[in-house]
């Protein structure tokens, strides 16, 4: 097969894909009683190559999610042309904040202030706003970190607030992935509507900071249903790569 017929191939293959998940983002923002325009699309292409990414940026999406800088910087990087968002989700360590500041548009994991100190430095430097997400581990006691990173509900305001002063900095809204473990193990709405709780709280004192991140292939209905504004959907859009868990 050549490169032209194993892109046009692939083109088909994500066409298809993107309009399946359209359909149910349509279907659960009517049976919600929302707009569909109310509901973001982001779709996470990690693990797969820039190609990929000119091929659904053809296909209208607007908004992409890394979740690895090693993988992120040289696909931003190859796709600098094209008129995307990018989402960083991936739990971020300092030492990674320079890079991931050059490309990103949003960070949606955003957990301690400690990162939100190096975001801001790095974004003053980069000459550039910086959209940032808390992101909120409903597996974590009121005042502790989740497994997959996140704060606890109890350390939203705080570091809300900590973002908001920062200079450099945007704060945005709240991001969770539907916790494994805990109270709200397999209740995936009832941890969607637990942030939206949050949300509400966060929103009286930071009008602007509207977002939340919630819901991914799995789910993503659980989490229009409950109010999020963008959903994060990789497999859905792309398919299974072999040989990765």
């Amino acid at each position: 097969m050549t490169d032209t017929q194993h892109l046009s191939g692939r083109k088909e293959e994500l066409a298809a894909n993107l309009a399946a998940v359209e359909e149910r983002i349509s279907a659960a923002c009517a049976a919600a009683g929302r707009k569909r325009d109310d509901v973001t699309l982001i779709v996470v292409t990690k693990t797969y190559p820039a190609s990929d990414v000119r091929i659904l940026s053809g296909l209208g999406v607007r908004h992409v999610a890394e979740n690895r800088d090693q993988d992120a910087a040289p696909k931003a990087a190859a796709c600098a042309d094209l008129p995307l968002t990018w989402h960083f989700v991936g739990q971020l360590q300092t030492n990674k904040v320079r890079s991931v500041v050059s490309y990103a548009d949003v960070v949606q994991s955003v957990d301690r202030a400690k990162l939100v100190t190096a975001l801001s430095k790095d974004a003053v430097r980069a000459e550039r706003e910086l959209g940032c997400l808390i992101q909120v581990a409903l597996d974590a006691e009121e005042n502790g970190r989740g497994e997959r990173g996140g704060v606890g509900p109890g350390g939203v305001e705080e570091l809300a607030a900590c973002v908001a002063q920062a200079p450099g900095l945007r704060l945005d809204g709240l991001m969770t992935v539907a916790p494994l473990t805990g109270a709200f193990a397999g209740r995936q709405q009832a941890a969607f509507e637990r942030l939206m709780d949050l949300s509400t709280v966060l929103r009286a004192a930071h009008p602007a900071a509207n977002m939340v991140s919630a819901g991914m292939s799995s789910d993503l209905e659980q989490a229009v249903a409950a109010g999020a504004t963008h959903v994060r959907v990789g497999t859905a859009v792309l398919g299974v790569r072999p040989g990765l868990g």
